[in-house]
C-alpha cells in the first residue's frame, strides 16, 4: 500500500472538516474522492500533504509514518499536491514556475523540465514568458508540470477540471490516464463525477466530512440515488 490514512480528523476551530476518514491508495492506482463543496475534500488533501495539522489520525506513505514530517519533506519523498486553483505565480516565467517544483531537490532537475516541455509543447514555446499569458488549460498543465519536477510517486490533484471548458476537461483526463500508465499513482479530488469515475480504480464519497460511500466505479454508479444525495449528480 502506497498511502494509508487512518481515522483522520481535521478541525478548524469548531468546524469539524474531516471526520475519522480512512483511505488507501495502492501503488499504480487512481483513487478519486468525490463530494460537494464543503464536504472536506481539500482539507483531507492538505492534511495528507502536511500543510494542515490533523486533530487526530495517522498517515503512512510507502510504509512509513509521516505524521510528524514537514510538507517539504513529504514532497522530497515523493508526495506532491497540485492545489485547487493551480496557484501558479503569474508574475514569474513559465520556466521559473517549473523550477519552483524542484525546491526540495538537491540533484539536477533539467531533464525533468525538458520532459515537461516535450509533454506540453505549448509550455515549451512560452518558457520565457510570464505565466499570466497562459490560458486556463495551460496554467493547469503548468501546475501539473511543476509537481512532476519533484519526481513524485503519488500526485494529489485538487479539482483539476475546475474552470476548464468541456474539451479541455477531456484532454486533462487523458493526461491523467497517461501519467498513471507511466507509473504515477494518483489521488484525485473532483466534482466532475462522470469523468473521475471513468478514470479511477476506486472511489470515496464524502459528505460533511464523513465517508458515506466507497467502492469501484461500477459499485458507486449502482448507487446513483445516494450519489445524488451527496450533491454529485450534476456531472
Amino acid at each position: 500500500m502506497l498511502l494509508e490514512v487512518e481515522k483522520l480528523d481535521v478541525r478548524y476551530g469548531r468546524n469539524h472538516a474531516v471526520k475519522a476518514m480512512d483511505l488507501a491508495v495502492e501503488e499504480g492506482e487512481i483513487v478519486t474522492v468525490l463530494g460537494a463543496n464543503g464536504a472536506g475534500k481539500s482539507s483531507l488533501l492538505k492534511a495528507i500533504q502536511g500543510t494542515v495539522k490533523p486533530a487526530r489520525g495517522r498517515v503512512r506513505f510507502a510504509g512509513r509514518e509521516i505524521g510528524g514530517w514537514s510538507a517539504p519533506r513529504r514532497v522530497n519523498n515523493g508526495l506532491t499536491l497540485v492545489p485547487e486553483g493551480r496557484q501558479i505565480f503569474v508574475s514569474l516565467t513559465v520556466h521559473e514556475n517549473l523550477q519552483l517544483g524542484a525546491y526540495t531537490r538537491r540533484d539536477s532537475y533539467e531533464r525533468e523540465i525538458d520532459e515537461i516541455y516535450q509533454r506540453f509543447p505549448n509550455l515549451g514555446q512560452r518558457r520565457a514568458m510570464p505565466a499570466s499569458v497562459l490560458s486556463g488549460g495551460e496554467q493547469q498543465m503548468l501546475a501539473i508540470g511543476r509537481a512532476l519536477v519533484a519526481k513524485p510517486r503519488l500526485m494529489m490533484l485538487d479539482e483539476p477540471s475546475l474552470g476548464l471548458s468541456p474539451i479541455l476537461v477531456v484532454e486533462l483526463f487523458k493526461l491523467i490516464d497517461r501519467l498513471n500508465r507511466d507509473g504515477l499513482s494518483i489521488l484525485l479530488v473532483e466534482q466532475n463525477t462522470h469523468m473521475a469515475l471513468q478514470s479511477a480504480n476506486r472511489g470515496y464519497v464524502l459528505e460533511l466530512g464523513r465517508t458515506v460511500m466507497q467502492g469501484t466505479p461500477a459499485e458507486l454508479k449502482d448507487q446513483e440515488r445516494k450519489l445524488e444525495a451527496a450533491y454529485l449528480g450534476a456531472s
